[in-house]
């Protein structure tokens, strides 16, 4: 397997969203670029994007640590934050 189909492999493995991630995006495990897609459809559903910066509504203000507002490169570390190890 080359390098680039494990890294793959990796990224497309199930991770599992903790209750305040599971409130946005589900509580099933889901690959990363899925909860990431589904992080996005809730950020645009509820018209949270103002340019580059994300707004929280309650739901995504406990998934941003208490934030009211993050940028775009934030939201992802903060998502990280929101999956339980395995």
């Amino acid at each position: 397997m080359s390098n680039e189909s494990k890294a793959n492999s990796a990224f497309m493995k199930p991770v599992q969203p903790d209750e305040a991630l599971a409130k946005i995006v589900g509580s099933s495990p889901l690959p990363r670029t899925e909860v990431t897609k589904k992080v996005w459809e809730y950020i645009k559903k509820h018209k949270l994007q103002d340019k580059k910066q994300i707004k929280a509504d309650a739901a995504l203000e406990v998934v941003f640590n208490g934030k009211k507002e993050v940028d775009m490169f934030e939201l992802t570390r903060l998502v990280n934050t929101h999956i339980v190890k395995q």
